[in-house]
């Protein structure tokens, strides 16, 4: 469905907004703010209503919802002086009050509705109990386990909601939480990369999948490209974004090297405790670009999972900061779709990896979502 105004269209399924038939790259929770907006545009809409339907009833400040009011506005050519299309109303909340050019259709615009997600529990070969999270239907598309998850948390987090309830709208979507991480055992024997692939392989086993993609990101990309190598037969697709073919101690500067062992010092030391500074640090790396809702929701959701131990185990030891084993058993005579991003600081080695037959072709690159951009629609276009 698709609702015009002014030199605006907003399609609903397609979730874009264009003007003057060029694409706007909006925030999702924008689009979603003036979706809703529109939809009911008989009446003013009030913050609590806009928290419960827009924010999932998540805690939002005042300045929060300004700054996505003024989001929405700006990307439909809109002012906080004019108020062309988004009217603020003293006491009782805001309303669209732009002219549809074809109203009969839009009264019928509804958020679109959030899948639900099953979580359970499985168990490693070495004893160390998994979370799995299962959300909805069609072919099985498998996140490998990356450090700072939580399948709960993730579910209804600005950082990740977006993507996951993308993928899980067209493809059943599973994702768990790796060793030291989230619902799963944190106090665990081991914290290693074939810890990882074990796990992996214990989740996928426990659910009788015997064909899937799998979606590798950041540390993820390794883990997946050395399952897809031992088990070339149950791999359908393989998409990887913001991985690395060495770790950061072989491609780093000295100074990267230094500022990375100073940040690791701050992780030892203040990953517990509740002064969030020490966090922040870390934040502003990971997510340069983020929004002060993300930036929030990062740093909760590095409070609830992981340890400090664990936290510094894997960001500073053997995990990440040396190469990626390369797989030994990599003899797989299956080809994957290749898709490669010239603009990936990692493509080049997996691009080796791939030519030189120690394993088959494979890798899509995505760029990780910057501010403005729906990351979600790369990854299920693939």
């Amino acid at each position: 469905m698709i609702v015009r105004f002014g030199d605006c269209e907003l399609d609903i399924e397609g979730r874009e907004l264009r003007r003057s038939r060029s694409p706007v790259h909006v925030e999702p929770q924008v689009f979603d703010l003036l979706a809703y907006l529109i939809a009911h545009r008989e009446r003013p809409v009030g913050k609590d209503e806009i928290v419960k339907e827009v924010w999932r009833g998540r805690i939002v400040s005042d300045a929060t919802l300004s700054s996505r009011i003024n989001a929405v506005r700006q990307a439909v050519g809109d002012t906080g002086k004019t108020q062309t299309y988004i009217r603020t109303l003293p006491r009782r909340g805001f309303r669209f009050v732009g002219e549809l050019i074809q109203d009969s259709s839009a009264t019928a615009i509804k958020r679109p509705a959030v899948p639900s997600q099953q979580v359970t529990f499985c168990r490693t070969p070495d004893g160390v109990n998994l979370a799995v999270a299962i959300s909805g239907k069609g072919l099985p598309v498998v996140k490998t386990g990356t450090w700072l998850t939580n399948v709960e948390r993730d579910w209804q987090s600005p950082l990740w909601s977006p993507l996951f309830s993308r993928l899980s709208s067209e493809f059943q979507l599973v994702r768990y939480d790796p060793r030291g991480c989230g619902l799963s055992d944190w106090d665990v024997p081991q914290i290693s990369f074939d810890g990882f692939v074990s796990d992996l392989e214990t989740v996928v086993d426990s659910l009788g999948l015997e064909r899937f993609a799998l979606l590798g990101i950041s540390q993820g990309a390794a883990v997946s490209i050395a399952y897809a190598a031992r088990h070339p037969e149950r791999v359908s697709r393989l998409a990887l974004s913001g991985g690395f073919a060495l770790g950061w101690r072989k491609r780093g500067s000295a100074e990267e090297i230094d500022t990375r062992e100073a940040i690791f010092t701050l992780i030892k030391h203040g990953w517990g405790q509740d002064n969030p500074a020490f966090r922040q640090v870390y934040n502003l790396r990971m997510w340069p670009a983020a929004t002060p809702d993300q930036m929030v929701a990062f740093d909760e959701l590095q409070r609830m999972s992981t340890s400090p131990d664990n936290a510094e185990t894997w960001t500073s030891r053997r995990c990440c900061r040396s190469s990626p084993p390369r797989p030994s058993c990599c003899t797989a005579e299956a080809m994957w779709p290749i898709r490669l991003n010239s603009d990936s600081c990692w493509h080049a080695g997996f691009r080796a990896l791939a030519l030189s037959r120690s394993i088959a072709a494979i890798i899509f690159h995505c760029p990780m979502k910057r501010r403005g951009d729906d990351t979600s629609t790369n990854f299920v276009r693939f």
